[in-house]
């Protein structure tokens, strides 16, 4: 029987006090043994003294993640329940970053390291922190390109167990809410639904050319080319998606019709394009460059050709999330989000016309809790194929964001716009799709 004194009880009792609440919303686990906190509680687990160590250090977020990916604090259960339960706590509850301890929450942190034997220097982050923010000016192409590497370049057989099959990593197109038997309502088959309502939006017909921007590992590319009989110019600054990409693009006998090339969106020079589709893309333009994202784009196009732009957005609080908290430090360095009515004023201050807008947000929710399902089905191997750590973070990560659109936080939505001139779009939705 676990005990109910010791080291868990210090630890909940210290945590209260920072957090500002009267308890704590989970059941503590410390490395003595000791237990705290509600029954039936989700569980959260301090497996060393390092744990408390890095959050003395780096009270808040930042130091709970790192403490989380480098295997210091486990959540052995339902992450989802997990993270749902410790973010409605107190000051994790309020919008904008955690705020600066007071002395009395700082001085209730170093008592209990004290008394439990984890005073100490700060430990070293884990390796998988991004530190790229402090090279280059942001959003810089040489910057960019890092980002994107941090982000992508972590093995393609790591993406495959999490993926699944499709290899896209944005969000489904769910029919229904998915039933665990694969068939109609699988992971695979909402991502083909999505991948076909993005061609049928853009009008794709045989012998258009059309541009991919952040093509990842070319499965957009493939069905455009194979379903729709387009040609394809897919562009990611990701080395390994595009070599993954390329062998499915031959695999597939379509080396003829799809061209995938490691090359910054911004050196593209080779228009006019009939159409473009950027899915999942433009979270990594930032909002400084969205305007020369948008003239780019605009300019690759001829006349009334369509432009599909799928972007994650905030739906309340800062689009732009404190640089020392988890998804900036280990997720997606330099990573902004706008919300809708900034991308839709950006695009139409570029020229284009809006011709459809259409929201995704719960879509994501189950596409998310999908690719967790699979990492957790798959966890030896997703260790094996890249680090405890980056599979710790990718599981943390998808758990919260599935949370955030479960909430409303967060949204995805499809703008469909047309850059002016050429035929007029048809006047009825199902026509032109």
């Amino acid at each position: 029987m676990a005990k109910t004194t010791g080291v868990a009880s210090r630890l909940a009792e210290a945590l209260a006090i920072v957090l500002g609440t009267e308890g704590i919303p989970l059941r503590l686990r410390a490395w003595d043994g000791s237990e705290a906190g509600p029954d039936g509680a989700p569980v959260l687990e301090f497996r060393s003294r390092r744990a408390l160590r890095r959050i003395l250090w780096s009270p808040g977020q930042l130091g709970l993640s790192r403490a989380y990916v480098a295997g210091d604090i486990d959540a052995p259960g339902d992450i989802f329940a997990s993270f749902a339960a410790l973010s409605s706590a107190g000051k994790f509850a309020e919008p904008g970053p955690f705020p600066p301890l007071s002395a009395k929450e700082a001085l209730a942190l170093l008592k209990t390291a004290v008394r439990t034997g984890a005073i100490g220097p700060s430990p070293a982050p884990p390796p998988e922190e991004a530190r790229i923010h402090r090279h280059g000016r942001r959003h810089s192409k040489s910057r960019d390109a890092a980002a994107i590497s941090h982000h992508y370049d972590v093995g393609n057989d790591f993406y495959a167990l999490v993926l699944g099959p499709s290899m896209v990593y944005s969000c489904a197109v769910w029919s229904d809410q998915p039933d665990g038997r694969g068939g109609q309502n699988s992971l695979e088959a909402a991502q083909e639904a999505k991948i076909d309502l993005v061609c049928r939006k853009l009008g794709l017909q045989p012998g258009m050319r059309v541009l991919d921007v952040g093509c990842g590992w070319g499965s957009f590319a493939l069905h455009a080319a194979q379903r729709f009989g387009v040609d394809v110019v897919g562009v990611t600054l990701s080395s390994e998606q595009a070599g993954l990409a390329r062998k499915r693009v031959a695999d597939a006998g379509v080396t003829d019709r799809v061209d995938i090339r490691v090359q910054d969106y911004r050196d593209v020079d080779d228009g006019p394009y009939d159409a473009i589709s950027s899915i999942g893309m433009s979270e990594h333009v930032g909002s400084e460059q969205i305007s020369r994202y948008v003239s780019t784009l605009h300019g690759l196009l001829r006349p009334g050709g369509r432009l599909l732009n799928h972007a994650i957005s905030w739906n309340a609080g800062p689009t732009s999330p404190d640089p020392d908290s988890f998804i900036p430090r280990y997720v997606f360095p330099d990573g902004e989000m706008l919300s809708l009515a900034d991308m839709i004023s950006a695009l139409e201050t570029g020229g284009f016309e809006v011709l459809d807008v259409e929201a995704l947000r719960r879509h994501y929710a189950l596409t998310l809790r999908a690719w967790v399902h699979n990492l957790e089905e798959h966890w030896e191997e997703a260790v094996g194929a890249s680090s405890p750590g980056r599979a710790r973070i990718w599981r943390l990560y998808m758990a919260a964001s599935a949370l955030g659109f479960e909430s409303g936080l967060t949204g995805v939505n499809q703008v469909l716009v047309q850059r002016p001139g050429g035929a007029e779009p048809p006047l009825r939705r199902h026509e032109w799709m």
